[in-house]
């Protein structure tokens, strides 16, 4: 991974004795609240439903098993739930909620705690429970592991994501993860970028297979290499999800790696000048794209050419590109001993074929620690979990981690020969469930237990879903599906992509849940990227593990041989799930 430059430490704990500087003047009411509230974002720093909650950035997923004890001293020392704070009906703390304007979900709700993290899908980790006035001390205490919440938050350039098997991947065509770095660094408090329209994100991709769901984003990067060796990028733009969800379009078929600054500032420039600031959901990038169309491309290229027409536009030095690339250095030892024949067990033969991936180093494997099992939400840890994964990495995985898109940990530096004793290890501490990939494996947005914007919970839903689906061989029939749940039309859950999509709506004060098929990230198991269609009507809350149980049966009776459940979807089309579903739906009326 990355290694910090003392540079870049500086800027760092530069930048947390500023905000400390900022809070400690607001908390003496020298700084309002208005002021205050740009700074604090800038800074990962939001007001949630019952407290504020700081977003940690992870830049393009990578982790050391320092950081991540770190964060789980944080979460142990500072997430923590108000004492003395009765649940009301709700399961929400009393008196615990910032904004009285802002009403709770009815219905029964899981009781909100604190000690933990929520990995997101966008490779980031968040903190619901700290006291704002104890905030300044949490960023000296990322700071000290080369740590912050730069720019996870605000209308600026957002964490660069990309694929988490990135630098191993058995396909990989670059690695993308210095052109991720590079982005990264330009970005981070550039003046001109710090108050675009709306927040921008931009993910990068460089496998034969896009992992990095390129395609969803602002502006979407897939390395190519040309067969004389050139490389270069792939740009899309205006992909996005959210109340208009819409597919990236090509505005540049491939640009070379000294060029992608400057192309990507001509992107940015071009939307910072004509987005709309007159109205919050209409000031994406993608409303731009959509409503200008080829327009928006001309002025971009426009803008490209321009900017290489200036003597002083910079480009990047190959120098500057080894630098930060022999920052992301492979373990010492890169030929490994071969794996030692074992007794077959078939709980460990399930757990390679779901958990364990192709490696592009020979003798390695790379392997998902499973987030994904009773008792937590999607993508939550607790202090003591962050441990263990963190002990995990050290022993097997060069203390290196990965966060994944689908809000797990990976392990990516994990010898051939240690899958054996890792299986049992991580079995151990609550990592080895093998249903990576399957409907258990679900993403989900914390929702209306924790968000503010919600209109629904994800986590009680996600939670019934997981209970109805326990049996392990009845989910290996069923196969592949990405189950994404989002408590809004935000789309924090990425709904939208699933092939089986959630989405909390509101209908009268009451929660319901729309249920879309056939979405697709754009993966080569997904195909295309494209957003799910309705079923019909909302659910009530109690209807929806029966609904997603008759998708997946009408699935099991439509499929042919082998076919996976987003392939049948998208030859049946939606309206055989429509009346599975409207089926439920009756059942319970009568």
């Amino acid at each position: 991974m990355y290694r910090y430059t003392e540079r870049d430490r500086q800027f760092v704990r530069a930048r947390a004795a500023q905000y400390s500087d900022q809070l400690a003047r607001h908390l003496a009411g020298q700084l309002p609240e208005g002021d205050f509230k740009a700074l604090r974002l800038q800074n990962g720093w939001y007001l949630q439903r019952h407290a504020p909650m700081l977003r940690v950035a992870v830049p393009y997923g990578e982790l050391s098993s320092r950081q991540l004890r770190q964060l789980a001293r944080i979460a142990r020392e500072y997430d923590l739930q108000p004492a003395g704070a009765a649940p009301d009906s709700r399961g929400n703390p009393a008196g615990a909620t910032l904004d009285g304007t802002v009403p709770a979900p009815a219905g029964p709700a899981a009781v909100p705690r604190g000690g933990f993290g929520h990995f997101t899908t966008r490779q980031n980790l968040q903190f619901n429970w700290i006291d704002l006035a104890r905030s300044g001390e949490v960023m000296h205490l990322l700071a000290d592991v080369d740590m912050h919440g730069i720019q996870t938050s605000g209308n600026c350039i957002r964490n660069i994501t990309t694929d988490a098997l990135a630098g191993i991947a058995a396909d990989e065509i670059v690695d993308p993860r210095p052109y991720c770095e590079i982005l990264r660094q330009w970005s981070t408090l550039h003046p001109e970028f710090a108050f675009l329209p709306r927040k921008f994100k931009i993910a990068v991709s460089g496998g034969a297979e896009d992992r990095a769901a390129t395609d969803w984003h602002d502006i979407g990067l897939r390395l190519l290499r040309h067969p004389a060796g050139e490389v270069g990028f792939r740009v899309a733009v205006g992909g996005g999800m959210g109340r208009t969800p819409l597919i990236a379009t090509e505005v540049h078929a491939f640009v070379p790696w000294q060029q992608i600054l400057v192309f990507v500032e001509a992107v940015v420039r071009v939307y910072n000048l004509y987005g709309r600031r007159d109205n919050l959901y209409k000031a994406r990038i993608k409303i731009l794209v959509k409503a200008e169309g080829q327009r928006f491309v001309k002025a971009v290229h426009n803008e490209f050419a321009a900017l290489l027409a200036d003597p002083h536009t910079p480009l990047i030095p190959l120098a500057e590109l080894d630098r930060v690339s022999a920052s992301f250095q492979a373990p010492a030892a890169s030929v490994c001993p071969a794996a030692p024949a074992v007794q077959a067990l078939p709980a460990f033969e399930r757990w390679q074929q779901r958990n364990v991936h192709a490696h592009r180093w020979p003798g390695y494997r790379a392997v998902t620690l499973s987030l994904k099992r009773a008792g937590l939400p999607p993508g939550d840890v607790t202090a003591e979990q962050m441990e263990r994964a963190a002990e995990l990495a050290d022993r097997f995985s060069q203390s290196e981690l990965r966060v994944t898109h689908d809000q797990n940990l990976l392990l990516p530096w994990v010898q051939t020969h240690h899958l054996r004793a890792l299986w049992l290890a991580a079995r151990e501490a609550g990592f080895a469930t093998p249903n990576i990939g399957l409907l258990t494996d679900m993403i989900a947005c914390p929702g209306g237990d924790l968000c503010a914007l919600a209109n629904a919970r994800s986590i009680p839903l996600a939670a019934a879903i997981h209970e109805r689906f326990q049996d392990l061989d009845e989910l290996h029939d069923i196969g592949d599906i990405d189950l994404h749940i989002s408590g809004c039309i935000n789309s924090c859950g990425h709904h939208h992509s699933g092939h089986i999509g959630i989405l909390g709506v509101d209908k009268d004060g009451s929660e319901w849940f729309q249920v879309t098929v056939g979405g697709a990230d754009g993966s080569s198991l997904s195909g295309q990227a494209l957003a799910g269609k309705v079923i019909g009507p909302a659910f009530a809350a109690d209807e929806v593990p029966d609904v997603i149980e008759a998708v997946v049966g009408t699935y099991l009776r439509e499929r042919h041989a082998d076919e996976r459940f987003i392939h049948t979807a998208r030859r049946i089309g939606a309206l055989p799930f429509r009346h599975a579903a409207d089926a439920v739906r009756a059942a319970t009326a009568s």
